[in-house]
């Protein structure tokens, strides 16, 4: 079976993804996002990690990037099912123990619906201003996940000893209010696809086209059959643009388009390759177009997916 999830707009707005109506969109339509992908059967909703961005890339990236920690912690108490994905924090800027302490409140105050999804992250000058050695992120970042496994685990005192970190005999309560915070590995290349079936619960490819996908699963596979892990993975897709029926408006010769089925037909080649959760992106021009492709497609595309 193939679960579907979004990563929520207005909070990343890139001129990559971002449409025209996010700009001056708010807190409020966040929430009427959150509650529709609830309603609608998505398995969770992502926000995205920056801390600042440098003037350099800022035309392309822009700087609107809102906290994953602050905003799904307010969007946790306006939904009631859906799981809250980090997609991705960018964990190796922050002490292990910092990022326990907010994670495991928010898995406490959301009743266990938190998925930790971490990256390497990408912007040099984040890296130098927090005092971090930009070059050496990839090794940092492997050292965090072990760290992280042991303090959102369920000690009150937990322990690690690594290179870069270690800590032990702090107390740090409230505890996740899962027993394992499901930890994902963002990333495509050949070190975050490593880092990814060795240390993950989960993988989320940095928008690999379909032809590339079913090599990348194969790998990882392969790694993890090497190293003796028999626990499953699930391993994650950034689907094509989406807009359910026929747009009357131009919507990009990518976007996946037209009858429910025809969409479903498409994107049953993603769990045909080993995928088993797909991460959606509907062209809209305003928020209540956007709630309205989100609904159709639960109702007419998304029961396919789970034959």
């Amino acid at each position: 079976m193939v679960v579907y999830g979004m990563q929520l707009p207005v909070q990343s707005q890139s001129t990559i993804y971002a449409e025209t109506w996010e700009v001056s969109a708010g807190p409020g339509d966040l929430v009427a996002i959150a509650r529709a992908a609830d309603r609608a059967g998505f398995d969770y909703i992502a926000s995205c990690d920056h801390v600042a961005i440098p003037r350099r890339l800022a035309g392309a990236m822009s700087t609107v990037w809102y906290d994953p920690v602050a905003t799904l912690s307010f969007l946790a108490a306006a939904t009631e099912r859906v799981r809250l994905l980090s997609h991705v924090a960018v964990v190796g800027l922050r002490h292990p123990l910092l990022t326990a302490k907010q994670y495991a409140t928010l898995d406490h105050l959301s009743s266990g619906r938190l998925i930790l999804g971490v990256g390497a992250g990408h912007v040099q000058e984040e890296f130098e201003v927090l005092g971090v050695d930009f070059e050496r992120r990839g090794a940092v970042l492997d050292e965090t996940i072990g760290a992280l496994r042991a303090a959102l685990g369920p000690e009150e005192f937990p322990s690690f000893t690594g290179e870069h970190f270690a800590f032990g005999g702090l107390g740090q309560q409230p505890r996740p209010a899962q027993s394992e915070v499901p930890l994902w590995v963002g990333g495509s290349s050949p070190a975050a696809v490593r880092r990814a079936a060795l240390k993950g619960d989960g993988w989320l490819p940095q928008g690999d086209p379909r032809d590339r996908l079913p090599a990348q699963i194969a790998r990882i596979r392969e790694l993890r059959a090497e190293a003796g892990i028999e626990r499953p993975i699930v391993i994650g897709a950034i689907t094509e643009p989406l807009y359910v029926g026929d747009a009357a408006w131009e919507v990009g010769r990518r976007t996946l388009t037209g009858k429910p089925e025809a969409i479903a037909e498409s994107l049953g080649a993603y769990g045909a390759m080993g995928v088993d959760q797909i991460q959606v992106r509907f062209r809209s021009r305003s928020r209540t177009e956007l709630t309205d492709q989100m609904t159709a497609f639960a109702a007419e595309v998304a029961p396919h997916l789970h034959v």
